[in-house]
């Protein structure tokens, strides 16, 4: 039986812009997984109580339901031993998880500046008063306030990414030769963009272009076929 996710969606079905479930779906195709996703937005709560959280992704998995996409990470490597790992070991697990708070911190909170106003004018209606009123308390200012000048944003944006560069130069992949959580982890964040907003986030000599290239790529190209904007027109 596939495995279920309640996977994020914008306006149309096929828009799944979370950076959270895009991590999962790479850690599911990563391990060989068959599942199938199901469209969920913010306001539809009522459909998440049955699995004890109020926010996505939630796996599914028989009588197992997991929600937060670190925890769904540990449990598909505990629960699939014998499929790809993805960590390679305790000491990988604990820097990746080290890495998963860089990035929620360094990455996530200057790319939302970036593409916060196209990512809200694509959400579902049922979903735009509560995605401003929930932000706007969060950020204390509103949504265009938030977004401020849109060439800072990159720019702050594209810095934070400095210290993956040196590693991306000397590795295919963040976790090395091949693959693993962390990569899933910073992609989920491109993802996120790609999916919702237009901008062009990297420049072709950026090793980062080069490593988001790669990600594409994987798993028959399940990622670039993602309904979503070109990432260099």
């Amino acid at each position: 039986m596939a495995l279920k996710l309640y996977d994020l969606a914008g306006a149309e079905d096929g828009r799944r812009f979370s950076p959270y479930c895009w991590r999962v779906k790479m850690a599911l195709l990563h391990k060989g997984l068959d599942f199938e996703t199901i469209p969920w937005r913010f306001t539809e709560k009522d459909a998440l109580a049955p699995y004890k959280s109020t926010t996505v992704p939630v796996l599914v998995d028989g009588s197992n339901s997991i929600y937060d996409s670190w925890a769904i990470a540990l449990y598909l490597d505990e629960v699939y031993p014998s499929r790809p790992r993805l960590f390679s070991g305790t000491e990988a697990r604990t820097l990746t998880d080290f890495f998963n708070q860089w990035a929620i911190k360094s990455v996530h909170a200057p790319l939302l500046r970036v593409i916060v106003l196209d990512l809200f004018a694509k959400l579902h209606e049922n979903d735009k008063a509560y995605f401003r009123e929930s932000r706007e308390k969060r950020f204390g200012k509103t949504l265009e306030a938030y977004a401020g000048d849109p060439r800072e944003a990159l720019s702050a944006f594209r810095g934070a990414l400095d210290p993956v560069r040196p590693v991306l130069v000397q590795n295919p992949f963040l976790a090395g030769n091949g693959p693993g959580f962390s990569d899933y982890i910073l992609f989920g964040a491109f993802q996120w963009a790609r999916v919702m907003s237009p901008v062009r986030l990297l420049e072709p000599d950026d090793p980062v272009f080069a490593w988001r290239e790669r990600l594409l790529k994987l798993f028959d190209g399940y990622a670039w076929k993602a309904k979503g904007y070109p990432v260099w027109a």
